[in-house]
């Protein structure tokens, strides 16, 4: 990356950015200051609040993770707010990031951005193909237009904004609170709950069939710092463990109840929403790039994310 970055990592308290700032402290980096802010920094979706960030920290580069986020059911049922509060912050951030001369932009997408309907594996030119699924088309309209602004910056004034899509993030430092988890936060919730309370078996919402790509936060950290390092590409780049490593939500939280050592039952409620059967992303073009990039096993990031949770519940987002 040259000499003398200062690095400014927006949602940096969060799951991802608790994962960065994980790999940072230990790899110690000549030459790079990381400055991570959350929320209590600022209100991005505010552009003078923004500007001042800015300002402040006078960043030569920005990992954009900063984001209004929630589970399948928190977006059915706010799917506006999703898409105004997201726009809002992804315009001042990127627009910011011009205006203080920022060298680079590496922003945080989703697969859930990708077509309702579609063939799989999907890839990094699908995208904007037709639209998302209806339970989260606020959020994920929102996220598609980075990708339309970044096209925008470097065609209009030749900056190197990109962006990552990593499929499902979990592992320290995620959200468990239940009216706004992903799946596995809120089935560690659950499951935890069960334990405590000696409670004989454990609702999971749906049937348990829909397939997922899970990737361990920390994966995920070391990916998105080589991809703001070394990635060359103003076209995003899916960030994902391969199809062959694609998990059931019915897999995912027996691996759950194992690690808790939770001897209750699971119990399906298949009157809930399932939400996509699966979104299945090809990971080929990270595999031209790192070929040799080795992801934790899920059963492996599971036990890691419950010995966490455990040592931390006090403090945990719940």
């Amino acid at each position: 990356m040259g000499d003398s970055k200062r690095i400014l990592v927006t949602g940096g308290t969060g799951l991802v950015g608790r994962a960065i700032q994980y790999h940072v402290e230990r790899e110690k980096p000549e030459g790079e200051t990381w400055i991570f802010i959350g929320s209590k920094d600022g209100n991005l979706s505010d552009r003078e609040q923004t500007r001042e960030i800015f300002a402040k920290h006078q960043p030569t580069h920005v990992i954009h993770l900063a984001a209004m986020v929630g589970g399948l059911f928190h977006n059915m049922a706010h799917n506006l707010d999703f898409l105004r509060t997201n726009l809002l912050i992804n315009d001042n951030v990127l627009h910011t990031s011009y205006e203080r001369g920022v060298k680079k932009v590496v922003s945080c997408l989703s697969t859930c951005i990708f077509p309702d309907k579609t063939t799989y594996p999907i890839d990094e030119t699908m995208v904007h193909n037709g639209p998302p699924n209806d339970t989260n088309f606020g959020y994920s309209y929102a996220k598609r237009l980075i990708d339309v602004q970044n096209r925008g910056y470097h065609e209009q004034y030749g900056l190197s904004y990109t962006s990552v899509i990593p499929c499902n993030v979990f592992g320290p430092y995620d959200n468990f609170n239940l009216e706004h988890a992903h799946v596995i936060p809120a089935l560690m919730r659950k499951v935890h709950a069960a334990k405590l309370e000696n409670k004989p078996n454990v609702q999971v919402l749906g049937t348990g069939k829909p397939l997922r790509q899970f990737i361990y936060s920390r994966d995920l950290a070391k990916l998105i710092i080589w991809t703001l390092r070394e990635y060359p590409e103003v076209k995003p780049i899916i960030l994902s463990v391969g199809e062959e490593d694609e998990v059931s939500i019915k897999d995912a939280a027996v691996a759950i109840k194992t690690a808790f050592s939770y001897e209750g039952d699971l119990v399906f409620d298949t009157s809930a929403a399932d939400g996509q059967f699966k979104k299945t992303a090809s990971n080929a073009k990270l595999r031209n790039y790192l070929p040799d990039f080795k992801f934790t096993p899920f059963s492996e990031a599971i036990r890691e994310t419950v010995h966490w949770y455990n040592e931390n519940y006090e403090h945990i987002r719940k």
